[in-house]
């Protein structure tokens, strides 16, 4: 990527914004303007990056020198900024989940059909280099038909930020789920390559976010007050899903639980399994063989510890922006799919019936006056 020509803004200039910025830089591109609400955000982004900073991101999508756009602001806001750079012919790279309803993310993929530009989804952990060890593995036939996925990413305490967007629906659109659920469901789906889905199952609980004598050790949810504060999403979920060639998907995802944490993913597959924790860089690969007496072949496979998912997926947003090539990864239709199932898990914990990913109820009209009246400060992190 050295010495590519690319001027990239960034929208919503917390942690997140600035690990992206950072990215940028390394990468040779040029991070050229960001956007916040905040003023001391602007200034502190503005000192390290030698950028323009705008107060809206109506503002940044008209800068000349803007050709992509990455945004990292609450999920609710996701579709007008990315509508409103996909209708300037910038590119997007928006962090997961797409949106924060499927509504929201349907009426993206419709701005982007029209758009010169591309929408990327930020689905990290599809680089890291346990998962780049898996696919290479499995291109070659070592894991043979895979039969099933166990997918989990659960906190013991890790409720992030009580009566912040992460706990209001109306800016997050759900809790744990579509916080870090969505990254082990994404991680399934691609180790599957996408394969159609049949029926869709889970239940949606909320156990912690009224009680007052909730155990928080670690201090993740700093400051809790279980009466002051908004907390109407979910605190985990579990689901189950079926495809139609036979594969299915157990998810297991949680920002609270009393049970041990734990982001691992395991895969079965007629001739092997795998097992490895969701971003790290060690695969496991769990087979069995009669040659020589019956025994186990178990393999531990250790990744490049500098290969992290963030920074490889940049690299590939920015390699799309500078090719003008559509991305071959992380793209909208996988995330659109990802949205479908998550939409169908919260479906079916209010029916307490399977769901499928095609029946749903009619989409409503956005008010997009008011959402614009509503919209916080656009510096809080869309991924912790």
């Amino acid at each position: 990527m050295n010495g590519t020509d690319i001027g990239v803004g960034i929208v919503g200039l917390g942690g997140m914004g600035h690990h992206h910025a950072r990215n940028v830089e390394e990468l040779g591109a040029t991070v050229v303007a960001g956007v916040d609400l905040v003023p001391e955000q602007r200034e502190r982004f503005a000192a390290e990056f030698n950028a323009t900073t705008y107060e809206t991101h109506d503002e940044l999508v008209v800068d000349d020198a803007v050709d992509a756009v990455v945004v990292t602001t609450p999920n609710r806001f996701h579709e007008p900024i990315t509508i409103a750079a996909l209708e300037e012919g910038c590119d997007v790279l928006v962090e997961k989940p797409l949106a924060h309803t499927l509504e929201s993310a349907e009426r993206i993929a419709a701005a982007e059909a029209e758009s010169d530009g591309f929408c990327m989804v930020g689905f990290h952990n599809r680089h890291a280099a346990s998962m780049a060890m898996f696919e290479e593995h499995h291109a070659r036939g070592r894991f043979g038909e895979l039969t099933h996925i166990e997918a989990n990413y659960v906190r013991r305490r890790g409720v992030p930020g009580p009566g912040s967007w992460f706990t209001n629906k109306d800016l997050s659109g759900g809790g744990a789920l579509l916080d870090i659920g969505v990254h082990a469901l994404d991680l399934a789906l691609y180790a599957l390559d996408f394969p159609d889905i049949t029926e869709v199952s889970g239940i949606a609980r909320t156990t912690f976010g009224g009680s007052e004598d909730y155990a928080d050790p670690d201090g993740f949810g700093d400051n809790w007050d279980a009466n002051a504060e908004t907390y109407d999403v979910d605190d985990s979920v579990s689901a189950f899903i079926r495809c139609a060639d036979g594969q299915t998907v157990s998810l297991e995802a949680a920002w609270a639980t009393n049970r041990e944490e734990s982001m691992d993913f395991r895969i079965r597959g007629t001739e092997a399994g795998a097992q490895f924790d969701i971003g790290d860089t060690k695969l496991q690969i769990l087979g069995a063989s009669a040659t020589g007496g019956d025994h186990y072949t178990d393999t531990t496979c250790t990744g490049d510890t500098g290969l992290t998912g963030y920074l490889e997926q940049d690299e590939r947003f920015l390699t799309a922006v500078a090719t003008g090539s559509e991305p071959t990864t992380n793209t909208l239709e996988e995330a659109l799919t990802v949205q479908r199932v998550i939409d169908a898990i919260y479906r079916s914990s209010e029916t307490g019936q399977a769901e499928s990913i095609e029946s749903r109820p009619t989409p409503q009209p956005v008010d997009r006056e008011a959402e614009a009246d509503q919209q916080p400060e656009a510096e809080a992190e869309a991924d912790l």
